[in-house]
Formats: C-alpha cells, sequence, structure tokens
C-alpha cells in the first residue's frame, strides 16, 4: 500500500486496472474456513493489554496530507481511532477504526516499534477487516525509516478497497518501468468471509539467504516471489496497520458515514512458517509465482 506512488507517476487506480484479468487465473477459489495453523514457536506477539497503551509497541503516524493517493482521512493518535477491546471470544485485541461523518473522515495508521528482526521467518496476523465503499485497510510491510522508496521496497500482506471482498498480495520493489519491472509481483485472492467476526489468517514467510517470499492466507500459500538482489534486508521491515478512506486507489469513492473497525485479533513472527522449513520448500515449488504488473 504504497504513499509514495504519484511521487512516479503511477497510482494504484491506475495499475488496478492491468491486474484485474490476470490475477484471479491461479487463485478462482476462496481459501478454506479459517482453522488455527498448528502450534508454531514465537520470539515476538504483540502485547494487546487495555491496561497499557496503544503506543508502547506501535508509533502513530499522523496527517490528512493524501498520503501520496489523494486519501481524505485524517490519521490521529487519538483513543476514538486506536484502542484496545474485547472480540466476541472474549480476547483481547487491537482495533483500528475509521470514523466517516458529514465534515470529517479519522482513522488510524500504525507501524510497529519491532522489526522482522532476522534474515528469515514467518509473520502472521488474523484480522477481521472492513469491507465497504470507499474503505481500504492493510497489512503491510516497509523498511525501518529512513528509507528509499521504491529502491528499499514494500510488502502488502492484506489489502482490499470498495467492498470487493477481494485480497491484494503484493511485492513492490523498484520503479515499474526498466529492468525493474519483473520486480513487481501481485496476487488476486477471492476472501467472501473478509470481514467475518473470528477474522482471517494472513501470513507472510521469508528466507534472505535463498530469496524465497511466501504469502500465506489461512495457512494455503497463494503467492511466491524472489528478492531482487540489491535491495533492503527483511530483518529492516516494520509491519504497517492502517484504513484509508477516499482517494485513488477506490476511484474517488467516499465512505458513507458511520465507523468502520479493522479488529486485529492477533499478531506475531515466529521461527518458521506452517509446517516447517521443508514445507516451506515443498510450497515454494507449488504456488504460483505472482505476476508482473
Amino acid at each position: 500500500m504504497s504513499d509514495f506512488l504519484r511521487k512516479f507517476g503511477v497510482t494504484k487506480s491506475a495499475v488496478q486496472d492491468r491486474l484485474s484479468s490476470a490475477h484471479n487465473e491461479s487463485h478462482s477459489q476462496p481459501p478454506p474456513s479459517y482453522q488455527r495453523p498448528p502450534p508454531l514457536l514465537p520470539y515476538w506477539t504483540a502485547d494487546f493489554n487495555a491496561a497499557s497503551s496503544v503506543s508502547r509497541e506501535w508509533r502513530h503516524e499522523l496527517g490528512d496530507n493524501g498520503w501520496g493517493n489523494n486519501e481524505l482521512q485524517n490519521y490521529t493518535d487519538t483513543t476514538r481511532n486506536s484502542f484496545f477491546s474485547a472480540d466476541e471470544q472474549g480476547r483481547q485485541c487491537l482495533v483500528l477504526r475509521a470514523i466517516a461523518d458529514d465534515t470529517h473522515l479519522t482513522s488510524a495508521r500504525l507501524t510497529s516499534r519491532m522489526t522482522l528482526g532476522r534474515d528469515r521467518g514467518y509473520l502472521s496476523a488474523r484480522i477481521t477487516a472492513p469491507s465497504a465503499r470507499g474503505i481500504w485497510p492493510a497489512f503491510w510491510l516497509l523498511p525501518e525509516e529512513p528509507f528509499s522508496w521504491p529502491t528499499d521496497g514494500e510488502v502488502d500482506i492484506m489489502e482490499s478497497w470498495n467492498g470487493e471482498r477481494t485480497n491484494h498480495s503484493c511485492l513492490h520493489w523498484g520503479h515499474y518501468n526498466g529492468p525493474d519491472h519483473d520486480k513487481h509481483r501481485v496476487v488476486q485472492t477471492p476472501v467472501s468471509s473478509l470481514d467475518q467476526s473470528i477474522g482471517i489468517q494472513y501470513g507472510f514467510a521469508w528466507d534472505q539467504s535463498s530469496g524465497k517470499l511466501l504469502w500465506y492466507i489461512h495457512g494455503r500459500p497463494v503467492m511466491r516471489a524472489k528478492i531482487p538482489a540489491g535491495t533492503r534486508k527483511m530483518a529492516d521491515f516494520q509491519i504497517k496497520l492502517n484504513i484509508a478512506m477516499g482517494g485513488n486507489v477506490v476511484q474517488g469513492q467516499r465512505p458513507q458515514n458511520g465507523t468502520y473497525d479493522m479488529v486485529v485479533h492477533e499478531v506475531g513472527m515466529f521461527e518458521g512458517p506452517p509446517g516447517g522449513w521443508s514445507t516451506f520448500e515443498n510450497h515454494w515449488h507449488s504456488t504460483p509465482e505472482g505476476h508482473t504488473i
């Protein structure tokens, strides 16, 4: 979910039309119903403790500057837009709330203070995402600041917009032309239950030494890609969580008045992906490569 596309004369709304037909070829079936993956050894899990502040583990990014895509929301650090709560199972969770009324649109954009921190691992989050016209929730990665976009890269694990109930797994690295063209990889996966209360499990595995990346939904790999040579190390990347409203990506649609919640039930970094690294290798050979933009 790039904030910088406009600098290079490219917006995701322009790219979207080029993606629509190609990206559904290998992923016409929705992912299976949610089942908790086998236990993995975490080296970091987010602490959703209602007695503490969201800002303890997450940095709020602030402003209403359009974020490179003519977005309408003002990102705040108030407890109206980001807070801890209990989900329907009574478990503590993190809530990002976008609020639209006739005069103001406010939301939250959070960056983890924790980086991926190692050369290989698995990042997983269970998220209930809002799905509506003019709404664009995302769970993604950018390198720790300072960084240079687009050469340092971007990984989109979950993003969906305009109520389409389609997840976009994306790798953005480099510009959109010349020798950088093939660095961009995208797959669209139908997720009809995107906003179900129990959440959807999204995952991302990386192995710096082999240069292999895999994206998962409910433990099923949906896209593979190679890390382009000479780019920022995956260990430097941080988690981004946000809900954007309006702008180019949603084709200028303004959301209806109301509240739109993105519920993060759990998020953690693990020693390995579901099934371990031998299963990762098997998945690598059987998972379709992301389509170029």
